[in-house]
């Protein structure tokens, strides 16, 4: 506890600021359909696109439901779908990462070509085009969104990898007679960590977007379910009388992004002054 207490005591004001966002919308995800006032799916509002009411204090959708139910209940999707494949994609770009750092020349340019085919294609493009082709649903979107973004990290991953192998300690551990398993986990992994952290960060942020305009085009998370995209696209009508429909989802995808963004973008100016103070 003191710990924690000290690192986030060691965050600039933004980072804070972040910080309190992402711990927001992830209780929001766990926690969102247990506080939700009303059912998602009920028609429980009499005026459609109706303002900030006390039944209803974030209004109700173009059907006549609560918008603030619908959101809580879409943080789930929006923010684990999102979560899931970041860590799928970071995790995958990782493993392949450290196998190449370890492993023969022609196992790193056979992954290499591989992953820089993948980079090759227009990461919406190839999203667009494996949903349409073969049906949205949540485990396809999980799929689709870590297929697009894995290869990303796995550069960013290698090249840190790479690095790390070369440096004097890992020389030391392969002459005392270590294993590629052994080097690659307690020698190189631990070392490569923290940027790997802040990588994940913001491929939790391009997946949030990316899944949120499949929705906005219909492709993502299908009815009755919805996510903040998909909310954003069902609720379109409502634009022209700015009602809190289409408003409030819009915001909350804004605040999600924008809260990991300020906490990523607080991580290396902290460790800047923790590496001066010692």
């Amino acid at each position: 506890m003191n710990a924690t207490r000290t690192w986030v005591k060691a965050l600039p004001f933004s980072g804070r600021v972040g910080l309190s966002l992402v711990l927001l919308w992830l209780f929001l995800a766990v926690f969102g359909p247990l506080l939700a006032p009303y059912d998602p799916g009920a028609f429980v509002a009499h005026d459609v696109f109706a303002g900030f009411t006390a039944a209803h204090p974030l209004g109700s959708d173009y059907l006549g439901r609560d918008v603030l139910s619908r959101l809580l209940s879409g943080a789930r999707y929006s923010v684990g779908l999102a979560l899931a494949a970041a860590l799928v994609a970071s995790t995958t770009g990782t493993a392949l990462a450290l196998i190449t750092a370890v492993s023969p020349r022609w196992v790193d340019e056979g992954i290499s070509r591989f992953v820089d085919t993948l980079i090759s294609i227009p990461s919406k493009i190839l999203s667009l085009v494996l949903v349409a082709v073969v049906g949205s649903s949540l485990p396809l979107l999980l799929l689709v969104a870590s297929i697009t973004y894995f290869p990303g990290a796995f550069r960013i991953a290698r090249s840190l990898a790479v690095n790390l192998a070369q440096m004097d300690y890992v020389q030391v551990a392969r002459c005392r007679g270590e294993g590629a398993v052994y080097i690659a986990l307690r020698e190189i992994l631990p070392n490569m960590i923290h940027p790997m952290l802040a990588d994940f960060g913001l491929r939790f942020v391009f997946i949030v977007l990316l899944l949120s305009g499949l929705s906005f085009l219909g492709l993502g998370v299908q009815p009755p379910d919805a996510d903040l995209g998909s909310l954003v696209r069902e609720n379109i009508s409502g634009l022209g009388e700015a009602a809190p429909a289409i408003l409030v989802p819009a915001i909350a995808i804004a605040t999600l992004t924008v809260g990991v963004n300020l906490l990523i973008d607080s991580l290396p100016g902290r460790g800047r002054r923790m590496a001066g103070k010692e």
